[in-house]
């Protein structure tokens, strides 16, 4: 889902980790270069200047690729491109393309980002490469299947009872016949794999022999199918917050319920730690009951006819992807519980919570895809068991991501097969990973690690947010710039080839912490579920 607003987060802990060389055949050599920088010609993009204030040297393209690849004279859809390009001649190393997750999330802002976030030494040797996938955004056509699906007030999402069932599989099935109606000559080509087959036409449009790549997220999904359908194409791949490829995606979204729920109990356990700002005790347990006591009161009534308990969800689960957001997240609890001012929750609703133009679009790219990617129960009993005895034990997001997912049930496009990604001829692949994440549970990463052979795992020891590089973590940054640079990877040969120390969890406004607007924009940038 994707979420913006602006937070605070905690400063940074430096901790040097140590860097051991790849094996000899991985190492940069002839068949690691790039090749010199492509020249402009008729076929490639035709770059011209779009930069911002904030990354005045970003440029834009479109570039037409099939819809269906498989017919490559057939039908075609426009992606938009951007980029930053290199400055550093002697060391020029290719594209670097990047992509921030979703799916459904748009890429063209994060190659500015990624530019002038990593190193200069390091930006300047990459054509820095965003886009936007089929479907997103500037692309063309974009979904939008049903606008307005997240207006509030929206049916409480937790089914107690015939009637509150109903009104939520009304909604979603009217969800995925929207679809059909406005986008079904395009939803079968809607997936991973023909994202995947873009960006290597991509590749080609670009003049590059092979593609640097860096995905978080889903972008690690993403990712990792390009290596398996073209691992000759591959020169250096980082991806940072891993899917579980072999739980694509019904699975994968159950266990992100019992993710969430722990990440939104360290949530009650930060608050309670910060008793004196809040107000709301020192019990994490008693914290997290006020908060489900205000869930069950804005469900009777919600706050100014925006925020009721479905709302109140799509509020907090963004503290599940980022801790930056906490102290405005707990300044929205502690008023409406401590006060019943509700003004503060209303307004972290609009900022966290509520899903605009953009975001209609990102979630009906994020459905098709998911939809299409693999099989999903079509016997509505199957889920209704499944989540039940999710909530048992993790309540926290378990029904709202349950509707979140549930257009797939009653899908108008035809599932594809998911994608063995595991592979053992890409080069070494990087990737990094927080034990605590929600949206990309640790398991996942240590699962892509032995399906990549020769791939090397970081991880962030405690962390919990999602999305970890170019945040902050001196750590982490240290091991990806020194793999761009040079191609060297981290080995230990256990389960974790390197161990970062987290950042520390923000505090309260008016503490002596600093903000870090890093994280702050990354998480701005990322397209959230997955």
């Amino acid at each position: 889902m994707n979420r913006r607003a602006a937070a605070l987060c905690g400063a940074a802990a430096v901790v040097a980790g140590l860097i051991t060389a790849v094996p000899a055949d991985a190492s940069p050599g002839p068949a690691d270069s790039p090749g010199p920088a492509p020249s402009a010609g008729p076929a490639g993009p035709v770059w011209k200047k779009c930069g911002t204030r904030s990354h005045p040297t970003l440029q834009c393209a479109s570039l037409k690729v099939p819809l269906d690849h498989a017919d490559p004279h057939g039908r075609r859809v426009t992606l938009a491109l951007s980029r930053v390009p290199h400055t550093s001649k002697k060391t020029y190393q290719g594209p670097l393309l990047v992509n921030p997750g979703g799916p459904g999330g748009s890429g063209l802002t994060l190659a500015g980002f990624v530019a002038s976030s990593l190193p200069k030494r390091v930006a300047a040797q990459y054509d820095v490469i965003g886009f936007d996938p089929r479907g997103v955004g500037a692309s063309r056509p974009a979904l939008n299947c049903r606008p307005g699906h997240f207006a509030p007030v929206r049916p409480d999402s937790l089914p107690v009872g015939r009637a509150l069932e109903k009104a939520n599989l009304d909604r979603v099935r009217a969800f995925a016949r929207a679809c059909a109606d406005r986008h079904g000559d395009v939803l079968p080509y809607i997936d991973t794999v023909s994202a995947a087959r873009d960006m290597d036409a991509i590749r080609r449009a670009l003049g590059a022999e092979k593609i640097n790549y860096f995905g978080y997220s889903y972008g690690t999904y993403l990712g990792a199918v390009y290596a398996k359908l073209h691992p000759q194409r591959v020169r250096r791949m980082v991806l940072d917050s891993v899917v579980d490829p072999t739980g694509v995606w019904y699975d994968d979204n159950l266990a992100q319920d019992h993710a969430f729920n722990s990440r939104h109990r360290a949530f009650m356990a930060w608050v309670a730690r910060h008793d004196g700002a809040y107000g709301l005790g020192t019990d994490p347990e008693r914290i997290e009951t006020a908060w489900y006591r205000m869930r069950a009161a804005l469900a009777r009534k919600p706050a100014q006819q925006k925020v009721g308990a479905s709302e109140l969800e799509d509020t907090f689960s963004p503290g599940g992807y980022y801790n930056g957001y906490w102290p405005y997240l707990a300044e929205a609890f502690a008023a409406y519980t401590n006060d019943g001012n509700d003004d503060p929750l209303v307004e972290a609703y609009e900022n966290f919570g509520a899903v605009g133009a953009s975001g209609d679009n990102g979630y009906s790219v994020y459905t098709a895809v998911q939809c299409r990617d693999a099989h999903w129960p079509r016997d509505w009993d199957e889920w209704r068991d499944d989540n039940w005895a999710v909530y048992a034990k993790a309540p926290f997001m378990a029904w709202n991501n349950a509707w979140y997912n549930a257009p797939c049930a009653f899908w108008p496009a035809a599932p594809a097969e998911p994608v063995d990604v595991s592979n053992d001829t890409v080069p070494p692949v990087l990737l990094f990973q927080a034990t605590d994440d929600a949206a990309t549970p640790y398991e996942g990463a240590v699962t892509l690690h032995h399906l990549l052979r020769g791939s090397s795992l970081v991880v962030e020891e405690g962390g919990g947010n999602h999305g970890i590089t170019l945040s902050g973590n001196t750590c982490l940054d240290e091991h990806l710039a020194t793999y761009l640079t040079d191609g060297r990877v981290p080995r230990d040969g256990g389960e974790a080839d390197a161990r970062c120390a987290r950042l520390p969890d923000p505090e309260p406004p008016g503490t002596k912490t600093p903000a870090h607007s890093r994280g702050t924009a990354l998480h701005g940038l990322l397209g959230f579920r997955g």
